[in-house]
């Protein structure tokens, strides 16, 4: 009996090893792929919101090819470089070039384009020459091979650097003249012109480079062969230059009804209409987490128990200490970096639940202090009557004192939900599609950020204002 059990449990071994393995060795195995957010023609999000772009659609062709089960997000060039630091993806496509630096990091596939990095200006502002550049304010996407290349010449023509997260915030500060030019790949700023964009190039291109898929050096070498051996066959078969010419040599995409505020809404809303039902959700989960914390360390720090004091006091310092931005991106990049150096595991985390846990804890060392001072603002009298009259401490601050310490803090209370509420366009940065990197997204096809960032500001203020009227309404009530 012992013996057909083993052969058995042999067999569906076995069985099952061949439906998750084809005849590579490594389908059907889940891929995690990171790229930018706003890097046409490599990647964007088209009119009809779908991730589009040659680095797209090279990846997913050989993922098709290799039999694997790709997940593509698009957190942002700096975010996808740190998620695949941190173990939170397998691997990153967003025209990174492939650079000496970068090899003593990543390992790299063979080069899939080749590039050149060019100066670019408003048409009303036109550059012909380097030179000309001397006393200019020249912007780069931060970690970027044009940003190397600035540094190495800023001496030698003289002007100044200023770096960007990524293409829609550099192209929108040249529109709005906070820079006299920007440096980006020859192919993304001439699709942007293409686009409709308010660009010049009057400068010959500099020869860049190539881009390549990476990974962790030493990590996923299946990857980077299956990767090497899609592409090669693209190359053979004419389909790897039919999707370069598809975005290389694509017209406008831009309807008129884009151009428009009326336009842009009437063809976006569903997307703003997610981001803001994302931007909502962290806010009431973050907020009656933080309440309930920031509740028990409010009432700990007016305790008579001095251990208790210590401690909250150590809580909310702390907390109050590390800027928001500081700490969110710690928590969902800096630990999991260290978890995976120290277990070789990839972090749980993902971006809605470090956002959360960031806001939570952010507002609720703020919430103690509006609680510790709604306790203080109730007469000590009721509490030294209440413990004369038998009460424990503990039921007189649940019944007694804490039901007036949150009527007294309501004003209070409200005004850091709404807080809150600003502070979740923070969270962007680790790459949640909230309401602000919604925008950011339509601005990356649209090229339209003023009015698409004006729509969102609306938003905000109608949800705030909202909030506003609900607020004194509720205080007239507790008055």
């Amino acid at each position: 009996m012992k013996k057909i059990l083993l052969s058995i449990v042999a067999t569906l071994s076995f069985l099952t090893g061949a439906l998750f393995f084809t005849s590579n060795g490594y389908a059907q195995t889940t891929v995690k792929v990171a790229s930018d957010i706003a890097y046409a023609p490599f990647e964007y999000q088209d009119s009809n919101q779908q991730w589009a772009g040659i680095d797209v659609e090279l990846m997913k062709q050989a993922a098709k090819m290799n039999g694997w089960q790709l997940e593509m997000t698009f957190p942002g060039f700096d975010a996808a470089i740190n998620n695949l630091q941190a173990g939170k993806v397998d691997a990153v496509i967003a025209g990174m070039t492939i650079t000496d630096a970068r090899k003593q990091i990543f390992d790299f596939s063979d080069p899939y384009y080749n590039s050149a990095i060019v100066i670019a200006t408003t048409k009303q502002k036109k550059i012909a020459s380097y030179d000309a550049l001397k006393g200019k304010i020249v912007g780069v996407k931060n970690g970027t091979a044009g940003q190397t290349w600035l540094e190495a010449n800023q001496s030698k023509y003289g002007f100044t650097i200023k770096t960007y997260k990524d293409g829609v915030a550099m192209t929108s500060s040249l529109k709005a003249g906070n820079v006299d030019a920007i440096m980006d790949e020859y192919p993304v700023l001439s699709y942007a012109i293409t686009q409709g964009a308010n660009l010049s190039i009057n400068i010959k291109p500099i020869p860049l480079g190539s881009y390549g898929f990476a990974v962790m050096k030493g990590t996923h070498p299946e990857l980077i062969a299956g990767f090497n051996k899609a592409l090669a066959t693209m190359k053979a078969n004419g389909d790897y230059q039919k999707i370069v010419d598809k975005y290389t040599k694509a017209k406008s995409s831009n309807s008129n009804s884009e151009n428009s505020f009326i336009g842009i809404l009437k063809n976006n809303w569903k997307q703003f209409a997610s981001g803001l039902l994302v931007t909502l959700e962290l806010l009431l989960l973050s907020f009656i987490l933080a309440m309930v914390i920031g509740t028990f360390f409010g009432l700990a720090i007016v305790s008579p128990n001095r251990v208790l004091r210590t401690i909250a006091r150590i809580y909310i310092d702390f907390i109050r200490d590390v800027p928001l931005l500081v700490f969110t991106i710690f928590l969902f990049y800096g630990i999991p970096n260290l978890l995976q150096l120290i277990t070789g595991q990839q972090s749980p985390i993902n971006e809605f639940l470090a956002g959360t846990i960031a806001l939570t804890l952010n507002a609720s060392a703020y919430i103690a202090e509006i609680i510790r001072g709604g306790v203080n603002a109730v007469p000590k009298g009721q509490m030294e009557a209440s413990l004369s009259l038998g009460v424990s401490y503990g039921q007189t601050m649940r019944k007694v004192i804490l039901p007036q310490a949150l009527k007294v803090s309501t004003p209070s209370l409200v005004n850091q939900f709404i807080i809150s509420l600003k502070d979740t366009t923070l969270v962007s940065v680790i790459g949640l599609t909230e309401l602000l990197q919604t925008g950011q997204i339509i601005v990356a096809r649209t090229y339209q950020s003023f009015i698409v960032y004006g729509i969102v500001a609306l938003i905000y203020i109608i949800v705030i204002q909202t909030l506003t009227i609900l607020a004194r309404k509720l205080e007239r009530s507790l008055k």
